[in-house]
């Protein structure tokens, strides 16, 4: 069951402010009624129609994309910057689940499911993501010791899972860490490694949950198999 605003707005008729005036207004029918009461519920079965035109419910669909850097994880840019949607070959109305930053790479999720992307996103489901960050300077176990005990990030403390040293450059004063979170703060395993003192020079997600990027080249996509969409679906009943 998703809220009546929620629906009209994921199909592109209107955007959820306007999908709820719309509501107000009288404009909106759920199976022939009019309804006005905003955060009704309807369910993928639901006749909706807006200023009496039907709604036409697109297939669900589910991509994993191994985002490149220069390309901004949104499906629009106010300064016409390449964004990740353009990267998917579909007509229909797909989205990002989450974020990467500009210059960061790798496992990124685009659905035009509402609910498969919350689980994916809410606390709750605790998924793992993995990291491997390039390093300006040599970390030693003090510092991954702080990354496991926890840092404060914006009045909440954030641990990493896991933290494995992978190579040490002593000629170029390079580390290469990867690092495993379950939250999802902004620019959350950057500022993790500032907090210790460390820039981070070049970030990449290996790995989001079940999906990695092992076998996708930079800019490739692949679309998600029904058994891999029924995992995620297996998170909300936990």
């Amino acid at each position: 069951m998703e809220r009546l605003q929620k629906v009209i707005a994921e199909a592109g008729i209107a955007s959820r402010r306007k999908a709820e005036e719309l509501i107000k207004n009288g404009k909106v029918k759920v199976n022939g009624e009019v309804i006005t009461t905003l955060g009704f519920k309807v369910n993928s079965s639901d006749r909706v129609e807006v200023n009496d035109k039907l709604i036409e419910k697109e297939a669900k669909e589910y991509y994993l994309l191994n985002k490149p850097r220069g390309v901004i994880t949104s499906t629009s840019d106010d300064k016409d910057r390449k964004v990740v949607t353009e990267l998917i070959d579909t007509t229909s109305r797909i989205y990002p689940v989450g974020r990467l930053d500009y210059d960061t790479t790798g496992a990124l999720l685009l659905t035009n499911d509402g609910v498969f992307a919350n689980i994916v996103m809410h606390p709750s489901t605790n998924m793992e993501k993995v990291y491997l960050a390039k390093l300006e300077g040599i970390i030693k176990g003090e510092q991954i010791n702080k990354l496991k005990n926890g840092i404060k990030l914006d009045n909440k403390l954030v641990k990493a899972s896991r933290v494995k040293l992978k190579k040490v450059d002593n000629t170029t004063n390079k580390s290469l860490v990867e690092i495993t979170i379950h939250e999802g703060l902004n620019h959350q395993v950057k500022r993790m490694f500032e907090s210790v003192g460390f820039h981070v020079e070049k970030l990449t997600r290996e790995r989001i949950g079940i999906f990695d990027v092992k076998n996708l080249k930079s800019g490739e996509y692949r679309r998600l198999t029904p058994k891999e969409v029924q995992i995620i679906y297996s998170y909300k009943d936990k």
